[in-house]
């Protein structure tokens, strides 16, 4: 990455004081989690049955045991560990500059480097509950079980997370919404802005957009800065 481009993120973030930080799977690819749209990602492996058909509301409805082998084997990435972005966006935080990280992801890694705003707009692995009384479940109450978990009261245990064909929980939607509109600086990371209707979200954004991404997005022309690069190594050459 060119010396110039740091130098213009380091001057936007010293000027800015309401920071925002919007990430996508690219934000933890460089912690060994594997993303779904890039080269390497799920929905470019081969499989009997499409990834994005499995982690659908019908799918898990209509054949749980399935999901639940999937879910554990592709998804659950228990043991991946922060990389420097989220160490970075921490940094951030705690020196008063972030006001928000509002993730894609649904790994918990942002709150496993420190981070404490974050809006999970696809939920986490590290909740769980039975969809019958609501009972709340640790996540070995799924990696423990055999086949599909079950609650005592006899309901399935399913994942906190968002799956295909479900709505966003409207009390995240807005509170992202409500820290976009006030941010100063809107930094998007990780993400080929492909998403909808978390994507959506920058539209509600009028300030200073710096976009970073391995990739193009449908967002770079509007952005004020546009770093394509790994995130992890772009942000760990930001002086907090």
């Amino acid at each position: 990455m060119a010396s110039s481009l740091t130098e213009q993120l380091q001057s936007y973030i010293d000027q800015s004081r309401r920071i925002v930080f919007f990430g996508g799977a690219g934000v933890s690819t460089e912690s060994g989690i594997p993303d779904f749209r890039s080269a390497d990602g799920l929905y470019n492996q081969t499989y009997k049955i499409p990834p994005e058909m499995i982690v659908s509301h019908r799918f898990f409805i209509a054949r749980p045991e399935e999901f639940f082998a999937f879910y554990r084997d592709r998804v659950l990435k228990l043991d991946a560990l922060p990389n420097a972005a989220h160490f970075k966006l921490a940094e951030l935080e705690k020196a008063g500059k972030l006001t928000a990280v509002i993730t894609q992801n649904i790994d918990g890694l942002h709150q496993k480097a420190g981070s404490e705003k974050v809006l999970e707009l696809h939920g986490s692995i590290w909740r769980n509950y039975c969809i019958k009384c609501a009972r709340a479940y640790e996540i070995t109450a799924l990696t423990e079980a055999e086949g599909v978990p079950r609650c005592e009261c006899g309901g399935v245990i399913r994942p906190d997370v968002v799956l295909y064909e479900e709505a966003l929980d409207p009390f995240v939607l807005q509170q992202s919404e409500r820290r976009i509109r006030e941010a100063d600086l809107l930094i998007v990371g990780g993400t080929s802005l492909s998403v909808y209707p978390a994507a959506g979200l920058l539209h509600l954004f009028r300030g200073r957009l710096v976009l970073i991404n391995k990739s193009e997005t449908p967002q770079d022309r509007r952005a004020s800065l546009v770093i394509h690069d790994k995130i992890g190594e772009v942000l760990d050459q930001i002086r907090v």
